[in-house]
């Protein structure tokens, strides 16, 4: 058995050789099926390893909370906890913030209030620009420093804003003293944030474009801004479990014992984040993988090519005692080494797209034995699915009317 399937991947290879041109282009064309697919798994897996990071960094002394039931197979809640201003109704109220301060081992407390308004100075405007009302412990936790100035936690008209809104509004990093309008109320800028180089994170928002000023003074120039994320630091990684349970608890009789929040630590945090950065790269694969067709489609096309041009050859193995087995095996194993190639080929392909395509991003691709699997197991698939058709074809073929068969 082994000397035959050696015998056939030898008669592969020769038939294969013999049409370099045609054996080239077919691989080309699962190769580049395969490559588009591991880039962009690679760069969402990259995209969402930054937020798993992030949650690390904490030392495992944070919980989040969020208004609704999280559940982790809902695009449409996956879609809703990354754009705060798409939740109509939250459950979380600066109540619940006060509360939870009084909480033992909690350490800080930082509610997240999100607005999206025009922003503008006196030379350039920003459309629907994200303001963001809550704490100075926001940026502790989640390792933000102030670049110049300092976060005003006064109820004066004194902002905070990320170093590339200061630039977009002013020009420069350096916009200290400088004025800013939030829907015709006046702002001075007190504080410029250091450029974060992985803008995305688990509150949700840029801190290189937002506003930051504390949550009186956002609800000041909105009332019916709501707290859409309640950040929660506990004194130590063997009180948060404790007071995650204390939390679940006392909030869900503050709400009339009905759960409409969730209190989120670890990787749950991230969660969200990372789903929809899969949710994206899914439908993103599910269209590269029309090329990955098209390449299986040309691998059918050349073995029927190959089983029309060797049908005497055909013949002459069947009346030499080959089997309709034999002669599946034959051009299965054809189908199966060009696709493996392909497969091989598109992987290492893949994977140098992806760092390529990273020089011009904030992250970097992660690349995953699950990566090397997919590749090889979809080329594999591919082979057989596309292969099998052929090769059935010339299993079935009369070795007499084959050998009348005048190549």
């Amino acid at each position: 058995m082994k000397l035959l399937f050696l015998n056939h991947l030898e008669n592969a290879r020769d038939s294969l050789r013999a049409n370099r041109m045609r054996t080239f282009l077919t691989i080309t064309g699962v190769a580049i099926g395969i490559a588009s697919i591991i880039a962009i798994l690679s760069l969402a897996t990259g995209a969402s390893q930054i937020v798993a990071n992030q949650v690390d960094e904490t030392g495992g002394t944070i919980a989040v909370i969020r208004p609704g039931v999280q559940t982790a197979n809902s695009i449409s809640t996956i879609v809703n906890q990354q754009a705060h201003g798409s939740i109509t109704t939250s459950s979380l109220t600066l109540s619940d913030v006060a509360h939870i301060k009084t909480l033992p081992a909690v350490t800080s407390v930082a509610p997240i209030i999100v607005l999206h308004a025009n922003i503008a100075s006196a030379e350039h405007t920003l459309k629907q620009g994200t303001v963001v009302g809550s704490s100075d412990s926001l940026l502790t936790m989640s390792n933000v420093r102030v670049a110049s100035g300092s976060f005003d936690t006064s109820n004066e008209n004194i902002v905070t804003i990320g170093a590339q809104l200061s630039v977009n509004l002013f020009g420069t990093e350096n916009s200290l003293g400088k004025t800013l309008t939030i829907r015709g109320k006046e702002f001075r800028v007190g504080g410029v944030l250091e450029r974060q180089h992985n803008p995305m994170n688990f509150n949700g928002f840029d801190f290189n474009t937002m506003t930051l000023l504390n949550q009186e003074q956002l609800l000041a120039i909105s009332p019916t801004a709501q707290v859409q994320q309640i950040n929660v630091q506990v004194d130590s990684i063997a009180n948060l479990e404790p007071t995650v349970v204390r939390l679940n608890k006392d909030l869900l009789s503050r709400h009339n014992n009905e759960q409409d929040f969730s209190v989120l630590v670890g990787d749950a945090i991230a969660e969200p984040t990372s789903q929809l950065f899969f949710v994206i790269a899914g439908v993103t694969a599910t269209i590269a993988g029309i090329s990955l067709f098209v390449g299986g489609i040309g691998i059918m096309n050349i073995m029927l090519v190959n089983v029309a041009e060797r049908t005497r050859e055909i013949g002459i193995r069947k009346a030499l005692g080959a089997t309709h087995s034999d002669i599946i095996w034959q051009f299965l194993i054809e189908s199966l080494l060009m696709s493996l190639i392909g497969g091989i080929v598109g992987g290492f392909g893949g994977m140098a797209l992806a760092f390529i395509i990273s020089l011009f991003l904030t992250f970097d691709p992660v690349i995953t034995w699950h990566a090397a699997a997919i590749a090889v197991g979809t080329a594999a698939v591919i082979g057989v699915i596309f292969g099998l058709y052929p090769a059935l074809r010339a299993s079935r073929k009369d070795p007499i009317e084959s050998l009348k068969q005048q190549n």
